[in-house]
């Protein structure tokens, strides 16, 4: 398979019209379809559903989707750091990052390391820790930043030093809002929204004890600004860490026992990495020390 033609693919994947991606391709609408065509001999499989004015992806379609989208970053990711490799220090460092307070530190270092290598580019890809994991083993990541509970084991890591603080995010005019702290007991009373991470959820279950059977749970989330609405509107109350700069609309209220986990920069272990990363990597190595 060519780069080129998987761009073919994605471009008719996405407008789901071959005459129209032709134009946006710059191409002729016959060479289009005899390059799809080919794609799918190759493969031999059906890529799309094809009616008179449109055509749809076939669910074999969908997985070369996902795939293509995949290869072609990591082709631009590979093309970037050949380019700038005999160059002063330059090209892109890719970061994935969890929702956390530890994000100031690593901004912090980036700016920093920024101001003494300015051609270096940054990619910052947000997410949970499951998500970031794959990408990292897809080599579409470089560098992560997580929050604990994860599973670190295969990779290179820092222990950052500040810890990340657990409670519940509630509207102002709930009758949570006054409270200094809240207990499990307190929260059984509420809809509450959870993390889907696993990990997570089996950590708050511990928090919870016999209680978390009792609990109500209206929503699962992965990133924290769409929980913070869904709050605002009344789905429930957020189980999750403190996050600065979130709402006016909003309190955050820690747990009480107190309940903390902590944050780790991460990397492959033994990996080949572009000369900017390797070299943000020694330098955050020293920073965190």
């Amino acid at each position: 398979m060519e780069i080129r033609v998987l761009k073919y693919f994605l471009m008719v994947a996405r407008e789901e019209n071959i005459t129209k991606a032709a134009n946006l391709l710059h191409i002729t609408q016959p060479t289009l379809s005899r390059q799809l065509i080919q794609l799918e001999e190759e493969l031999g499989t059906t890529l799309f559903h094809r009616s008179k004015h449109r055509v749809v992806l076939t669910e074999d379609g969908m997985l070369l989707k996902r795939r293509a989208q995949e290869i072609i970053e990591l082709a631009d990711k590979a093309q970037k750091e050949l380019t700038h490799k005999a160059e002063k220090l330059s090209g892109e460092i890719s970061f994935g990052c969890a929702e956390t307070q530890n994000m100031t530190f690593l901004s912090q270092k980036m700016a920093a390391f920024r101001k003494k290598y300015p051609l270096v580019h940054y990619n910052v890809y947000s997410a949970t820790a499951d998500d970031l994991k794959d990408r990292m083993e897809k080599g579409l990541l470089d560098i992560c930043l997580f929050t604990e509970p994860v599973d670190i084991g295969k990779y290179e890591f820092l222990r950052l030093k500040r810890k990340e603080v657990w409670g519940v995010l509630v509207r102002r005019d709930s009758p949570l809002a006054a409270m200094e702290k809240v207990t499990p007991e307190d929260l059984v009373k509420f809809p509450l929204l959870m993390s889907r991470r696993e990990m997570v959820q089996n950590e708050l279950a511990n928090w919870f004890g016999d209680l978390f059977d009792k609990i109500e749970i209206a929503s699962n989330y992965n990133l924290i600004l769409n929980a913070a609405d869904m709050v605002k509107n009344n789905v429930g109350i957020a189980l999750c860490f403190y996050i600065e700069n979130i709402s006016n609309d909003l309190r955050f209220i820690p747990f009480s026992p107190a309940l903390e986990t902590g944050a780790v920069l991460a990397w492959k272990k033994n990996f080949v990495f572009s000369p900017a990363a390797t070299e943000f990597i020694h330098y955050i190595k020293i920073a965190a020390s």
